[in-house]
């Protein structure tokens, strides 16, 4: 079976935690300050702030930007659950806004409307490594005073104009497993906001600047140094892993021929963490998609369905008083999509077999 996704584990990354394990430093400490200079540096912002997993992340933003009971977040319906949820765990409501059909991120001709006296922030989510259009979003962020926290959890090394993933507002990252680069489970916020990242950073730490002196009610979100230390090998190879993905994907464009294949539109970095296809077909239930997908399976390719439920057809959400909503472009693309294996560690002939058994479906 070719894998949909395979972490990249090498020497250095062994080696890494085998030093930290070494020098009896486990928890947060000098690895995951050296891993936010150099995450910070990356993104081209001021801070960066190391957490326990992306969700985290994306609670101890809000959070930081005084988001919580009563207020309202505008954001996508095809994300990964954890972007609602978010949402939910600081008492707001997600405000749901249909996607773009060819990049599967949030429609922001959509968002103005969407807009009621309790939205206090815009939740875009960079899907896939493509990122949202970020110039739209700021535009309508600063004419109603309205923060903009990006969820780049798949979206480390993306660019929109030149301009880095995380860097427009608050970002929010996550290093899973299988993420472009990963620590094995963790987070990161970035910002330039002095006030946003010392609130975070006492979030993350039961309510501390100083040990042992609590200032505000906070939680238990740390990075360890055994993580850091995984990333931060990682992130030497940003570039290299980024490049692969960007070559690998570039062969699967040009090579498939019967599915509707990801484009990339004009002064957009995509890093490809996950290759996403189309397969339009009758009856709209997703029923043509799920025999592809066990087609491919059964003949070794690996196969992701990122994502078959959209976020705003959970029922749970309806105990948060969040409503029931029509989104037609969302929920026909949820019943065709499927991703095919990119990542680093394809061979060309893992990639020559993946073009011959997708073009006989």
């Amino acid at each position: 079976m070719i894998p949909i996704s395979k972490p990249l584990i090498g020497d250095a990354e062994k080696n890494a935690v085998m030093e930290v394990l070494d020098s009896g430093m486990l928890a947060q400490g000098p690895r995951t300050a050296l891993f936010e200079d150099r995450f910070a540096a990356t993104c081209g912002t001021k801070h960066a702030i190391a957490t326990s997993c992306g969700t985290t992340a994306l609670h101890i933003a809000l959070l930081a930007h005084d988001i919580g009971k009563g207020d309202e977040v505008i954001t996508t319906p095809f994300t990964f659950q954890a972007s609602i949820n978010s949402i939910l765990f600081v008492g707001a409501k997600p405000i749901f806004v249909d996607i773009e059909e060819e990049t599967f991120n949030i429609n922001p001709d959509l968002i103005e409307s969407a807009i009621t006296p309790r939205v206090k922030a815009i939740m875009p989510v960079h899907l896939y490594g493509h990122m949202c259009n970020m110039d739209a979003i700021i535009d309508i962020a600063q004419r109603h005073d309205l923060f903009v926290i990006e969820d780049a959890a798949q979206a480390i090394g993306a660019a929109f104009n030149s301009r880095c993933a995380g860097s427009f507002g608050s970002g929010c990252f996550s290093l899973y497993a299988t993420k472009n680069v990963m620590s094995g489970e963790g987070g990161m916020i970035t910002t330039d906001d002095e006030a946003v990242a010392q609130r975070c950073k006492m979030l993350r730490n039961h309510g501390m600047q100083r040990r042992y002196y609590h200032e505000m009610l906070g939680y238990n979100f740390r990075m360890t140094d055994l993580h850091a230390a995984i990333g931060l090998v990682q992130m030497e190879r940003l570039e290299e892993f980024t490049a692969r993905r960007q070559a690998n994907a570039a062969y699967l464009n040009s090579e498939i021929r019967n599915l509707i294949t990801p484009k990339v539109h004009s002064g957009y970095k995509h890093v490809w963490h996950q290759y996403t296809v189309r397969m339009p077909g009758k009856p709209k239930d997703g029923l043509a998609r799920d025999a592809a997908v066990k087609q491919l399976n059964e003949a070794g390719v690996g196969t992701g369905i990122f994502y078959p439920i959209p976020a705003h057809k959970h029922g749970y959400l309806r105990d948060y008083g969040v409503e029931a909503v029509s989104l037609p472009v969302t929920e026909q693309v949820a019943n065709e999509v499927f991703s095919l294996p990119v990542h680093p560690q394809l061979s060309q002939e893992d990639l020559e077999t993946i073009v011959t058994e997708v073009n006989r479906l």
